[in-house]
């Protein structure tokens, strides 16, 4: 075996080993019996395909400690499904290596189609609760994202207080996750054969909305200048926007170019509306002085 075939049989034995151990600490952390059994399945498949790499190295390694954390850590805090799916993107970074080792290692071709085709299914199976209400959060989340922004928007040109804008903007914020949050129940109750459940449905809308419109509103309470607040405001909704379009792109596998495009567009497109009928109400009704 030349240097350069081993420090790809190394660059992949450590990913095999990484990932077993991080399928398995998702499988005992879980108390899901049918998701236990998916990630003990996954991590097996890891196993299996490590100790292939080290009958033909002949070298025992240690895993990636601080990688084996951090997507542990990933999936405890925003799911199985997250966490599964972005390791399987980044063992899709080792296509090109295992590329390279298929030319002196017939097995590698067949372990790498192996891994994509059983992971793919595998992590398909696995089943999260938040993931059937993620409808409910998407619609709170980007209710309040185009609604306050471009509320908050308007109100600050009209009024160019702080305080006004903050109090107006609470009390919108409150009335519309409410508002969103009764519609999401009726709406899920007419819906037939849906899994989810109107109440639980609803509590999802409304603190997916209330939590996005507290983030929006917080410079207009801790900033005195108003225009500074604006400022702040929009660019924590935009990185409101980045992270759960990441979130949803690694979950749906869906572009992540397009969708944050989109959402960005159409928030901060109502908010540059509301700045000019802000404007307009502030000189034509002499609202604020």
């Amino acid at each position: 075996m030349n240097e350069s075939n081993k420090r790809d049989v190394y660059r992949v034995q450590l990913d095999e080993l990484t990932g077993y151990r991080v399928y398995l600490n998702l499988a005992n952390q879980t108390s899901d019996p049918a998701n236990k059994e998916v990630l003990e399945s996954i991590a097996a498949q890891e196993l299996g395909h490590y100790n292939k790499w080290k009958s033909r190295s002949g070298v025992d390694i240690k895993p990636d400690w601080g990688k084996m954390r951090h997507y542990t850590w990933l999936s405890k805090f925003f799911g199985l499904t997250f966490g599964s799916k972005l390791m399987e993107r980044h063992e899709k970074d080792a296509i090109l290596v295992y590329g390279k080792l298929s030319k002196d290692f017939p097995e590698a071709a067949e372990m790498l189609a192996e891994e994509a085709r059983h992971e793919d299914e595998l992590i398909s199976l696995l089943e999260e609760e938040r993931l059937h209400y993620a409808g409910s959060i998407v619609l709170g989340l980007n209710d309040a994202l185009v609604e306050l922004t471009g509320t908050l928007a308007g109100l600050t040109f009209a009024l160019q207080n702080t305080q006004l804008v903050a109090v107006s903007g609470l009390i919108t914020g409150i009335a519309a996750a409410l508002s969103m949050s009764a519609s999401e129940y009726l709406s899920t109750s007419s819906e037939k054969g849906s899994r989810k459940q109107p109440g639980k449905a609803a509590i999802y809308t409304g603190i997916a909305y209330l939590i996005t419109a507290t983030m929006l509103i917080l410079p207009y309470l801790l900033i005195h200048n108003v225009f500074i607040s604006l400022a702040v405001m929009l660019v924590i909704a935009v990185l409101i926007i980045l992270a759960f379009t990441f979130y949803s792109a690694v979950v749906t596998n869906e572009s992540f170019t397009k969708r944050f495009g989109t959402m960005a567009a159409i928030s901060l497109g109502v908010a540059l509306l509301s700045f000019g009928i802000g404007l307009v109400v502030r000189n034509v009704l002499h609202v604020g002085g």
